[in-house]
């Protein structure tokens, strides 16, 4: 546990010059012994769900285009670097000054274009050059598997994109998209049949495979499968409200209104 540790310049009205280094000194407080109690039970585990929380939460800011809303939730997934760090800094393993050299390093290293003498032509050749430099810096390191590497605790769509596109680079992909269509055809096709034949482990092994091809189309067909999902979802949930809203000007209930008076306003909702 750290020791007690004089309270930051903020904390007693003085100016600060540097507000990075204000957070860090905050931080470093706040896992004093006479700190927060909460902050000091925290450790690189149990951080792991709020990192996660943060980074959602800075997706939905960036979607809303809010820039005082996107600065604040950049500040919060901020906060969570600091803090991991903080925790290691008391064992001396790192710093946030060690994570901020090892990026730096890591750009300068992958972009020889900017900092060294190679040249390329495009974004395009930009990307291919940092998957072989990459794949230079791993080269001393094993893995069991080429799919080694995609985290674990990616959304399953995109850590399925993740996996397709490492399997793909070793040849074993479709030609192009034709194929990827029949193969959803075929998919579609078992889940029926599972869904026929009353077992839910096959439909949802079924539903899973027609999900993981539905994500090999969005490859061939240059989308982003987690991206279209959510752009769906947001429709819903704005088709909904309306409906919501329409509902309540009627002075009506939702579960009072048959299917097809809700459905009525969801066709009301799709051509606004």
């Amino acid at each position: 546990m750290p020791e007690s540790s004089d309270r930051p310049a903020s904390a007693v009205g003085r100016p600060v010059n540097d507000w990075v280094v204000e957070l860090v000194q905050i931080m470093a407080c706040l896992r004093a012994a006479d700190g927060c109690p909460w902050d000091l039970e925290q450790d690189h585990t149990t951080l792991k769900r709020y990192l996660i929380e943060e980074a959602y939460e800075l997706v939905d800011a960036i979607d809303d285009g809010d820039d005082e809303h996107l600065a604040d939730e950049l500040g919060d997934v901020l906060l969570q670097i600091v803090f991991h760090c903080q925790i290691a800094r008391e064992t001396d393993r790192f710093d946030l000054q060690t994570v901020a050299r090892t990026i730096c390093e890591k750009l300068i290293r992958r972009h020889p274009h900017v900092f060294g003498d190679t040249t390329v032509d495009d974004a395009a050749g930009v990307v291919r050059q940092w998957e072989e430099i990459k794949a230079d810096e791993g080269a001393g390191k094993k893995r069991a598997s080429r799919l080694d590497g995609v985290p674990r605790h990616l959304p399953a769509l995109l850590q399925a994109e993740k996996m397709q596109k490492k399997a793909a680079k070793v040849g074993f992909d479709w030609p192009d998209v034709a194929p990827v269509i029949d193969k959803l055809e075929e998919e579609v096709a078992e889940l029926k049949a599972a869904i026929a034949g009353r077992n839910p482990e096959a439909i949802a092994a079924e539903a899973g495979d027609l999900l993981f091809t539905i994500v090999n189309l969005s490859r061939f067909c240059d989308f982003n499968g987690e991206e279209a999902l959510r752009e769906t979802i947001a429709r819903f949930r704005d088709r909904f409200t309306f409906i919501e809203a329409a509902a309540a000007q009627q002075d009506r209930e939702l579960e009072d209104m048959t299917l097809a008076e809700l459905d009525a306003l969801w066709d009301q909702a799709k051509e606004r």
